[in-house]
């Protein structure tokens, strides 16, 4: 299946994490959504194996993408992942609409292959995307 995906990440405290060539970056304590996509028919670029990587366990995994570094991180938690099966690329699309209702965002987060100024973006509370208001 392709598709893109949100994936919600609550930090319960502030935290300083080194975030692959970016650098140390400071994330404030609240919930972050990151908007990827995995347009693969089959094999590990699909959406579900790479909803899968998410998730699994970090001992082993190769830190390869940006968010590989924040989910590595102790305290990071998962509360949620949202699912947007499509043929089409979306990603670019989500994060600009998600972008004008964040708080913040972490600048060139995820997006380093697009013009996007990042695809992880920052609230001090969330309720789920369905409490988004146009």
């Amino acid at each position: 299946m392709k598709g893109s995906y949100i994936v919600v990440i609550y930090l319960p405290e502030n935290v300083c994490i080194q975030i692959g060539a970016l650098g140390e970056i400071f994330f404030d304590k609240g919930h972050y959504l990151y908007i990827g996509s995995a347009m693969a028919k089959n094999g590990p670029n699909t959406l579900e194996n790479r909803i899968k990587r998410h998730i699994s366990e970090q001992n082993n995994k190769k830190l390869f993408w940006h968010i590989d570094y924040l989910l590595a991180n102790k305290i990071s938690l998962i509360t949620i992942i949202y699912l947007v099966p499509t043929i089409v690329r979306l990603e670019c699309i989500i994060s600009k609409e998600i972008s004008e209702v964040s708080d913040n965002h972490i600048k060139d987060f995820g997006s380093s292959d697009c013009n996007c100024p990042s695809h992880l973006y920052y609230f001090k509370y969330f309720q789920g995307i369905e409490n988004f208001s146009n």
